[in-house]
């Protein structure tokens, strides 16, 4: 846990899906979908977690190809019928969001979901007012793990490199980014890390909920009020 000579955190940057909503059901069902229009074997949900982690754009031409334009347009299609009926906030996330805005910590997103879902699901949940800047696929020159759409972050959240910005994700990919831009890598959901999976990008803390990372929070020393 938490050191006493540990600064604590100016800002807060989170990954957004399977970090603060869970989206699994909904980003399978697209998936599979789309696989079996493109001729491929469904994925199970193992697969499903291991595999999807970078946006579409870096993701999708390297399994479907000179047809990844077409995959694309079928996984949209699915996925947005779905998406706002499925979404669905992770334990303790919108306390520890409200907890956090209210102590003064400057909060941002950084997705590889396309930017315009993002939005859209943020604004579904009334959550606009956590966040100084919301970045999902495309908004920026490049997506994550590259250091692009952070530097979007850190320029509505008044910080720079070199500031103390947690990263909390749940995947590699965010541990990964938080090494590229000088953020504290923290893992954030229930799940356990599988053998090997963190050799690369290692984190720093892993927490369980949001109630956890309120309490991380709360002993380096910012001032979070009882909920």
């Amino acid at each position: 846990m938490a050191g006493a000579n540990e600064a604590p955190p100016k800002g807060i940057i989170f990954d957004w899906d399977n970090t603060l909503v869970d989206s699994w059901a909904c980003i399978a069902l697209a998936m599979n979908r789309t696989l079996r229009h493109m001729g491929f074997a469904e994925w199970g949900m193992e697969d499903m977690k291991s595999r999807v982690a970078l946006s579409l754009r870096d993701s999708f031409p390297g399994l479907f190809g000179d047809r990844w334009e077409e995959a694309r347009d079928v996984f949209y299609a699915a996925f947005r019928a779905l998406h706002l009926q499925c979404l669905k906030p992770l334990p303790g996330i919108p306390e520890m969001l409200a907890a956090l805005t209210a102590s003064g910590l400057r909060l941002s997103v950084v997705s590889n979901k396309n930017g315009g879902f993002l939005r859209e699901e943020v604004s579904h949940l009334g959550w606009q007012r956590y966040f100084d800047r919301l970045v999902g696929a495309t908004d920026a020159v490049a997506d994550k793990p590259a250091s692009a759409p952070v530097q979007l972050a850190f320029e509505a959240m008044g910080c720079r490199s070199g500031d103390t910005v947690w990263f909390v994700g749940d995947a590699a990919v965010d541990m990964e980014c938080a090494g590229n831009t000088g953020c504290v890598p923290v893992l954030l959901r229930g799940d356990p890390p599988r053998d090997g999976e963190f050799r690369r990008h290692p984190f720093r803390w892993h927490i369980n909920d949001g109630w956890s990372l309120l309490d991380l929070v709360r002993v380096l020393g910012v001032p979070i009020s009882p909920i």
